[in-house]
């Protein structure tokens, strides 16, 4: 699993006008084909009434999925521009729909191609895009004679802090970057003086 990487912070929409010809850019995060064919198909079947809804997305730690539609526009002049621009901005698990209602003036291939990319580039800008980074999901249990201390530290460190569980006794869950779990686990035991129950859970993306 990849250390970090980089995607769009969720769904959103941006719109433009070329030359009287509105670009509607819907974009979202994906984890597989099957849901990005099926944001696809959403977006088509709403804008049913569009000239052309084409499409692109990239998935999977070394981009394995990578597809782009021109949807009845000049071959490459729209769905590859837009896969390009996902590829830039060094972008995974990203789907991109634009949406173009003609306005009645030919952009001819290079015009299109501009078009198409520029409309995907403003999406993104105004949907943001966010770095996800692998952690380890660690649970730390301490007595309550201890809380006020350990909570005090964790709070006022660079660890993400998820949620404080009060039971038999206290447990932390934290969720630490996998190449920091040794040196957390040191500072824990030190800073409790052994008197810790440290637990590794899952591995995910924050």
């Amino acid at each position: 699993m990849l250390p970090n990487y980089f995607t769009v912070r969720g769904f959103g929409s941006h719109e433009i006008e070329i030359e009287k010809s509105r670009f509607i850019c819907y974009i979202n995060e994906v984890k597989s084909e099957q849901d990005a064919q099926k944001f696809i198909l959403e977006i088509k079947k709403k804008h049913s009434d569009a000239n052309h809804n084409c499409s692109a997305y990239l998935i999977g730690e070394k981009d394995e999925i990578q597809k782009a539609s021109d949807d009845g526009e000049p071959s490459g002049t729209a769905g590859v521009p837009m896969l390009e621009v996902l590829k830039k901005r060094g972008l995974k698990d990203t789907v991109v729909v634009v949406t173009r209602y003609f306005g009645g003036k030919k952009l001819g291939a290079g015009g299109l191609i501009r078009a198409y990319g520029q409309s995907v580039s403003e999406g993104l800008n105004e949907v943001g895009i966010v770095e996800r980074t692998l952690v380890k999901v660690i649970n730390v249990r301490v007595s309550y004679k201890l809380l006020g201390k350990v909570e005090h530290a964790l709070r006022n460190s660079n660890y993400h802090l998820e949620k404080v569980n009060h039971l038999e006794e206290v447990e932390f869950e934290l969720w630490i970057k996998i190449n920091e779990v040794n040196t957390f686990t040191e500072w824990m035991v030190e800073l409790t003086n052994g008197s810790c129950d440290i637990s590794e859970s899952i591995v995910k993306y924050m």
